[in-house]
Formats: C-alpha cells, structure tokens, sequence
C-alpha cells in the first residue's frame, strides 16, 4: 500500500535534575558543594533512506517518546544522556508543524537527518554555583523540558519529469515503455491509483526520473475523481509533460482537455502550472484516418509556442523524439540548478 502522508506525535525526552549535595568526608571539617548535572534528554530525529518508498509504517506507530535524561547526584556525579529516537522515513519527506504550518523538515538526500523535536537541557548541580564569596551554596536547577509536538509528514517523489493527463490518457502505458517501470494498465478509468517512478535512459551517460501521477479530471480541485491528492508529487519536478488522447474515442476534445489540465493545475498551485512544460498527442495509432483532433491540437500548440509530440506508446511510434526533447530540458535545468547553486554560495 502507498502512504505518502501521515499525521505523528513526537516528544522529546526532558532534561534530568541537577543534586544539592555537600561532602561528608571524615577528617574534613568543611565538606563543600558536590550536586551534580543532570543528563540531557533525547531528541527526535528524522531520518531520510533511499530502502524506504512509503510512510505506511508511521500509520500503525505514530506516537515517539524519547526518555528523559538522568538526575544528577552527589560527589559530582552527572546524569546520563538520553538516546535519541530516530524516525525512518522516504527520502523527499517534508515535515511540518500541525499547529503552525511552519515547515521543519526536507530531506531529500539519503542519509540526511533533521531534529524535529529538541530535548530539553539536564539541569546545573549546586557544585557549579559554588564561588569565592559562596562557599556552601544551596541552589540547584531542575531540567528544561523537551519538545513535544505534533508532525503532519507528507512524500513528495523526486522525480526530473510528471505526467499529467486525464484517466486513461496513456501515461502508464508511456512510462512502462520507456522505463523499466510496470504499472497496472487497463480500460477503465483511475487505473493508477498510487505514483509510479520509473528511469528513462536518454543514452549511456545521460538518463532521468518520470513520475506517472494519477490521472486528474474537471472539477478535480472540488474533490472530484481522486481529487488534488497526489499533485503534490509534481512539486519537486523540473519538467511536466501532458498527455492529451487523440484517438476517435477519445472522451473529450483534445484543446479543451488540455485548457481543463492548465486549468486544474492552476487552482491547485499557481506555482506548479508555472513550470515549463510540453505536450504529447497519445494514441497516434487510434486516431483514425484523418486525425482532425490532432490537427487542431497541432494548431493550438504551435499558436502557444508549446513543443507537442505525436506518439503511439503501445506502436511505440514518436517515442525517441519526445525522449530526448525531456533529456535536453532537464540536463539544462540541472545545469541551471548548478550554476545558482554555485553563484550563491560564491556570494556568502
């Protein structure tokens, strides 16, 4: 089952206690301070792995409680440090406060890791406040307690290329072609139910990642069909790619279908219908013999200065145009990423 959203409890372990305490020792007449610190409590860390591909394990668990660090005691004895609880989750796990939206976490590299929940500090011993003019101090602190909050964690895939299209528009007969990937295909409406990855080699040093998202239809930012709910794969993308039916049977006239996409997209994120973006003509090889749907679509495309692609997935018809057009687009947004990225920390 996929699960690319889970709400969580975390709570960070609380400091321990620091110890009044003062030295018996015989022979001496004037034993001073000896309290000792208390440990720090445990943290609640995130951390990101590349073995996991969904957040279906947090459903079942989603209480983490780290223990709280040990009291101080005498002859300055401290209090032992809690261990942290470490979260394993998908890389591309964003995190953020439920109260406040604030944003707490993005891991997208393997191995990353983020503190979303800090222990609170062990307290200080009456040892520490011992000076020159306070020889018998009597002060100690108690421990700061740890954080505790509650996370709504949610996946976004990292993928170079999404594809957008209406149900049954092609997309996971596209990506089972050009990828290694094996979705379900069928002739029924919402087939793909969950995202698929899959990697499409352009050539032998040259490849990148599509995800196929499932198929939107009008009216989808109301709740409609699945709705916006796996849209927010398409946020980490660089590149989309729309796949419009053209073949005779297709359920709705492909410049209208592509507006209601545009459409859609735009009332779920202003900022995702911004992204660059291409078109491919699906289902070349059923679009009868006079091919007026792609005719017009060709039209509307070339009016709008849109690359469009016209392919047959299944006669695997057009494939090789369309895959290096996504390769060049995505090596120069990476070569672009690169550059701003260097240009930045040139600047600090």
């Amino acid at each position: 089952m996929f699960v690319d959203q889970v709400k969580i409890f975390v709570k960070a372990g609380g400091g321990g206690n620091g110890v009044r305490s003062f030295r018996r020792e015989k022979h001496v007449p004037y034993g001073g301070p000896d309290g000792g610190d208390g440990g720090n409590g445990g943290d609640v860390i995130l951390k990101a792995s590349t073995r996991l591909s969904t957040l279906l394990d947090l459903q079942f668990q989603q209480h983490y409680i780290a223990k709280p660090g040990g009291n101080g005691a005498g002859s300055n004895c401290h209090g032992r440090n809690a261990s942290p609880v470490v979260i394993q989750v998908p890389v591309g796990t964003v995190a953020k406060d439920t109260d406040t939206d604030d944003l707490i976490a993005d891991l997208t590299e393997d191995g990353q890791e983020a503190i979303v929940a800090h222990a609170g500090h062990g307290g200080r011993g009456n040892a520490r406040f011992a000076t020159s003019v306070n020889h018998v101090p009597t002060k100690c602190e108690p421990g700061t307690p740890g954080v505790e909050r509650w996370l709504m964690l949610e996946l976004k895939l990292l993928a170079d290329v999404g594809l957008v299209g209406f149900p049954n528009a092609g997309k996971s007969t596209l990506i089972s072609v050009i990828s290694a990937a094996r979705p379900k295909i069928a002739d029924y409406p919402f087939t793909t139910l969950e995202p698929n990855l899959g990697v499409v080699a352009v050539d032998l040093d040259h490849h990148f990642v599509v995800a196929d998202i499932p198929g939107l239809i009008e009216g989808a930012h109301e709740g409609r069909g699945l709705g916006f709910q796996f849209l927010r794969h398409l946020e980490r993308t660089s590149y989309l790619l729309h796949l419009i039916d053209i073949s005779e049977g297709a359920a709705e006239e492909p410049v209208k279908a592509l507006k209601t996409l545009r459409g859609e997209l735009e009332q779920y994120n202003p900022v995702l219908a911004e992204k660059p973006y291409a078109v491919a003509a699906t289902k070349l090889d059923a679009a009868g013999e006079r091919g007026e749907a792609w005719k017009n679509l060709e039209a509307y495309c070339r009016k709008q200065r849109l690359n469009v692609f016209p392919i047959s997935a299944v006669a695997r018809e057009g494939l090789q145009p369309l895959i290096r057009h996504l390769g060049e687009q995505v090596k120069k947004m990476k070569e672009a990423a690169r550059h701003e990225r260097e240009h930045a920390e040139a600047a600090e």
